[in-house]
């Protein structure tokens, strides 16, 4: 199958283009061609538009992870071309339940989705080694987060909970660019940005991984840590919990109607309302790809 990626940079770390990255690789191994926009003389037989479309080459599948609704933004003029898309695209991938129920009450639904959640390259996790550093190796469980933060992200509360729930011999290490809080602690540690090959380490070195962002739709993050055998604590709110595991700790809070908000003023959580994870999502990029496949193949035989 020829397969064309529209609204994607390969060279970008963010979420969209860390998991196209992951989705391309995988296609390749199983034999399909995959090409970017600017790829010349290629005849894809489908188009994979991440989020908006500006051209049709091929039946659209639009992969969405979420809109804007923030009230601090003209979501109104930020959606318009996203819900174009939806609107034309033969079929529709959401990222999560959550994500599927917000965009159908804000654009309608579309008579041809489907719910696939990220994955992660399991084999390249597996292969390796758990981060060791004079720093870490002093101390008895590692804590982790990792981000590109903004306030919705909550890095305030992720360090509030370590605080409040670790160990004297842990720490917190700290992933990412551009942390919105800055705390001096003996206990606490910046990373900045770090290497894919280096989050994975330091996943696999973390007995925790925190991730209590608002209003998140199915953050890649959170699958990598789970994939390298880190104990997820998240949010209820949004997809996270969706791919969290089942031996995830969830943090429960006011459920959102979907009404506009605004989202970089996320609220406080109580850290004492708790449950158990209960959704065991695949997360393996294999069957991933084989569900895109899937849907790629129905729309193609569908335009002909």
């Amino acid at each position: 199958m020829n397969i064309i990626f529209e609204n994607i940079n390969f060279n970008s770390y963010s979420g969209p283009n860390s998991f196209a990255r992951k989705l391309e690789y995988q296609l390749t191994r199983q034999g399909n061609v995959v090409r970017d926009m600017l790829s010349a003389d290629f005849n894809p037989d489908i188009q994979l538009s991440f989020i908006s479309s500006n051209i049709e080459l091929a039946p659209i599948v639009q992969r969405l992870d979420g809109i804007y609704f923030n009230t601090d933004q003209n979501y109104d003029s930020l959606n318009m071309p996203i819900k174009r898309t939806y609107e034309n695209a033969s079929a529709v991938i959401f990222q999560s339940e959550f994500n599927k129920k917000l965009i159908e009450h804000w654009f309608g639904v579309h008579e041809n989705s489907s719910i696939i959640r990220n994955g992660s390259n399991t084999e390249l996790i597996n292969s390796i080694a758990p981060m060791e550093s004079d720093i870490i190796s002093s101390f008895e469980n590692v804590w982790s987060c990792s981000s590109s933060w903004r306030p919705h992200k909550r890095l305030n509360e992720n360090i509030r909970y370590f605080l409040e729930f670790s160990k004297e011999n842990d720490c917190l290490i700290i992933a990412g660019e551009n942390p919105d809080v800055a705390i001096s602690h003996t206990r606490i540690f910046y990373a900045g940005h770090l290497s894919y090959k280096d989050l994975i380490s330091l996943y696999k070195k973390s007995k925790y991984f925190l991730h209590l962002a608002w209003l998140d739709h199915c953050p890649n993050v959170v699958i990598d840590a789970r994939a390298s055998g880190a104990h997820v604590i998240c949010s209820s709110s949004g997809g996270t919990s969706e791919i969290a595991g089942k031996d995830s700790t969830v943090i429960d809070e006011n459920e959102w109607d979907f009404s506009p908000i605004q989202l970089y003023s996320p609220p406080s959580l109580d850290f004492s309302k708790t449950s158990p994870g209960v959704n065991d999502s695949i997360i393996d990029m294999s069957s991933v790809c084989d569900q895109y496949l899937s849907v790629f193949s129905d729309v193609i035989k569908d335009s002909k």
